[in-house]
């Protein structure tokens, strides 16, 4: 019997990248368990495929160099995911920065790039979502998805964003509101 990576543990994992002779195995069994939820969640944040492999690279690349520093005091999922998010932070506003066009024409490209995207196969409620999903501020956006999408308890979110429970429930509920009258003004058009 096969054992997936799935079955193996993060300490399983952590074990094998604190040894010189076996960072490479221990890394790629990480890559393995944890690449496509990583994407999915960076995926959300970025919306654009090419964006998020971007993304994605410049994250396991951070926790290559730095998993010898992990101490353990967050769970390794919760310490990928803070990576993910920061990196998906610091790539949009670097975008938004570079950006000279309009917010209208942001807008329109959004939505034209969501319909030509070959990665993305979502219905109609799905695109809209991921347009909502667009007016929100990165921050309440990341704690959106990771509470929405990824499931994630406050708790874990806390530990992920550094953020308090209070502040990340306040979000989480003002996301909600946001998405809502998005979608209900996109309804009543």
């Amino acid at each position: 019997m096969q054992t997936s990576v799935n079955d193996i543990s993060d300490d399983q994992i952590l074990s094998l990248c604190q040894k010189e002779t076996n960072i490479e195995h221990g890394f790629k069994l990480l890559m393995q368990k944890y690449q496509e939820r990583l994407y999915w969640h960076v995926r959300r944040m970025v919306f654009e495929h090419d964006d998020a492999n971007d993304v994605i690279q410049n994250t396991f690349i951070k926790v290559y160099r730095s998993i010898h520093k992990f101490e353990g005091k967050s769970q390794l999922y919760t310490w990928l995911y803070r990576i993910a998010t920061n990196e998906s932070i610091t790539f949009l506003n670097k975008k938004n920065r570079k950006s000279t066009a309009s917010l209208d024409n942001e807008d329109y490209n959004l939505e034209n790039q969501l319909k030509a995207d070959d990665y993305f196969d979502g219905d109609e409620i799905q695109r809209k979502l991921q347009e909502a999903l667009n007016t929100l501020p990165e921050k309440q956006r990341a704690v959106f998805n990771l509470r929405y999408f990824d499931a994630m308890s406050y708790a874990e979110i806390s530990e992920t964003l550094g953020t308090s429970v209070g502040a990340l429930k306040a979000s989480y509920h003002h996301a909600v509101k946001k998405i809502e009258s998005y979608l209900k003004g996109v309804a009543s058009e």
